[in-house]
């Protein structure tokens, strides 16, 4: 499949925020998948101080947006094999920081334009253009409203992403034909957001009515955008488009975060082996001025210090957490008031908390490989990427239960040993204190139990390679025939499920006694989207399972999944409700007799 990955930022080239990462890491796990996919990038000045020499100039370029004749350079780069297309534009781009202009709304309007523009001009026409943001919001729109003279625009299908809700890319409603060069039609078509009496433009609005398919970072952050307070005032439009919702958990560069090899840290070490770690959380200890006390428990926060990253929460326990004989290093930039408050807690509490508003990564890498315990307790977070990185580096984390912390955070209880972190529920100072409290009295009373956590965290994949396949079902949910992955016949497809179908009923049957009791009669209709495109329907009756090759019209219930999905569902890959949650499951009809395939479809537990 072919994929235009537009993104207003991309690591290591430009980055200020966690999209770069994911536009760093994503698309060379979906090549590496299979998938034949570019990035296309603002040519910023951060990017030409550092990349001059790795990025050539292809060609001069222009493109119409409303009244604006705007010249531009095309220049070309690669990342990890993948072909990386820079817009170049000397007033735009050639500035100090990436965003935060009062010209921002025409800098990205005019990259937007130059995306669309240039379908055709590149290597390939793309199956799906995929935005980020709503920096490439606008990317969408054109899309659909420039199909309608270019033929070569309408097969292409568009997936939103949306990275954190609450940076909407909203304007007056002037801009529409002022600057987006679009029709006032489009105010009604998707972009009008009525905004405390004003009549403005909601370009992530419209990029989220507009796309075939919308995804969020996390399976559970798209669920809480259902809800006013994570919505941001879109929870509306969240509730309109959630039969083309999905929540697909972010990953990080494995290899790049990996202790055993990382050149940013003092000591290496691996899951088996952790004496490198001791050695690594006395030389942190060193550098920020901690008492060198290896039996202390080490707690870090690297972090924006803001109030959404949780700080208020630390600081309104502090002096109880101190209280109970720990360390504590706070390492980030952020509000003002949070720098002086660190600043004088340093010198309160000499020896057990350090500080410093200095980010750096490599220092950011040494804290993780240094400290016993992680902190993350952020009011929402749409993914979170550092709480990985952290567990990478065997770093136990103890985060609020929201949105990515929640799905890649298993919380320990201490009753059965599972877990793998620390969690709190409530977003409130004193839970956060009982979290804490929690994983110091492990620390210290169970000394083995707190290593396997170690062990756990250290070893949990939180690899791309997931999270590329994920993005596949996607892409193939919406492209239908053309999906990804080899061709395979609806023939070959049903034939591969009927068998696991067959095999899972056999066992289930013993296994569920009262489930499948004599009278027990249903049939569900499956719909293969993408490849191996088809429908069939099961049927149980008389104790004996039916797998039909065609249609039924009069089925109990309808279920819509792609032939992957289906198939990784049958060999008990994945999970019928994590399937439905993410959006990749469709149902209708009876919806409680759909859920059935868990007991019909699935091998038993």
């Amino acid at each position: 499949m072919n994929i235009l990955f537009v993104t207003s930022e991309c690591a290591p080239f430009s980055k200020s925020g966690g999209l770069a990462d994911v536009a760093f890491s994503l698309p060379p796990a979906l090549k590496q998948a299979g998938d034949n996919i570019e990035i296309i990038v603002p040519y910023y000045k951060m990017t030409r101080d550092r990349f001059e020499d790795e990025i050539s100039f292809v060609k001069k370029c222009s493109c119409q947006l409303g009244d604006r004749t705007i010249e531009y350079g095309l220049c070309r780069g690669q990342l990890s094999g993948v072909t990386v297309w820079f817009i170049e534009h000397e007033h735009f781009f050639h500035r100090p920081r990436l965003y935060g202009y009062g010209d921002d709304s025409l800098r990205f309007a005019f990259f937007s334009r130059a995306v669309v523009d240039l379908i055709g001009q590149l290597t390939f026409i793309p199956d799906i253009l995929h935005c980020n943001d709503w920096e490439t919001a606008l990317s969408i729109i054109y899309l659909k409203n420039d199909a309608v003279l270019r033929d070569e625009l309408k097969p292409i299908k568009s997936v939103y992403t949306i990275h954190n809700i609450a940076y909407q890319g909203q304007f007056g409603s002037d801009e529409l034909t002022g600057t987006f060069g679009l029709p006032w039609g489009w105010y009604d078509g998707g972009l009008g957001y009525e905004f405390e009496g004003r009549k403005d433009i909601n370009l992530m609005k419209g990029a989220m009515m507009m796309a075939d398919a919308v995804s969020t970072v996390s399976p559970t952050y798209a669920r809480e955008l259902h809800y006013p307070t994570f919505g941001m005032g879109l929870q509306g439009v969240v509730d309109m488009v959630n039969h083309k919702l999905y929540g697909i958990l972010n990953g990080i560069d494995v290899k790049h975060y990996d202790p055993s090899i990382d050149p940013l840290i003092p000591y290496k070490f691996d899951s088996r082996d952790r004496y490198g770690k001791t050695l690594c959380k006395r030389e942190i200890q060193r550098i920020f001025g901690l008492n060198e006390e290896p039996e202390w428990p080490l707690l870090a926060s690297v972090a924006r210090l803001n109030e959404q990253k949780g700080i208020e929460l630390i600081k309104q326990i502090l002096p109880q957490m101190m209280e109970m004989g720990v360390q504590l290093i706070v390492f980030g930039q952020g509000d003002q008031k949070y720098i002086d408050y660190f600043n004088w807690a340093k010198q309160n509490w000499p020896g057990q908390l350090g500080f410093s508003s200095d980010y750096n990564e490599p220092m950011a890498s040494k804290i993780f490989a240094g400290a016993d315990m992680y902190l993350m307790p952020s009011r929402f977070e749409p993914c979170g990427l550092s709480q990985m990185m952290a567990m990478r580096y065997g770093t136990v984390p103890i985060v609020h239960e929201t949105g990515g912390l929640k799905d890649s955070v298993r919380a320990y209880k201490d009753f059965d040993g599972i877990g793998d972190g620390f969690a709190f529920s409530d977003y409130q100072a004193k839970d956060l204190y009982l979290a804490i409290q929690e994983a110091v009295k492990l620390y210290f009373s169970n000394e083995e139990m707190f290593d396997k956590l170690r062990k756990r965290c250290m070893e949990k994949d939180f690899s791309w390679d997931k999270s590329a396949k994920a993005y596949q079902s996607m892409y193939s949910d919406i492209c239908g025939s053309t999906g990804v992955g080899e061709y395979i016949s609806f023939q070959d497809a049903f034939d591969q499920l009927k068998h696991c179908y067959i095999e899972n009923a056999k066992q289930n049957k013993y296994r569920y006694p009262d489930k499948f009791h004599a009278g027990y009669h249903r049939v569900i209709q499956i719909e293969i989207v993408g490849r191996g495109s088809g429908f069939f329907y099961v049927e149980y009756q008389n104790g004996e399972l039916s797998v039909i090759p065609e249609p039924r019209g009069n089925a109990e219930a309808f279920i819509e999944c792609s032939f992957d999905n289906l198939l990784d569902m049958a060999r008990g890959f994945v999970t019928t409700d994590k399937l439905f949650l993410s959006g990749q499951l469709k149902l209708s009809g009876n919806l409680a007799k759909g859920f059935e395939v868990r007991y019909l479809l699935t091998p038993g537990r």
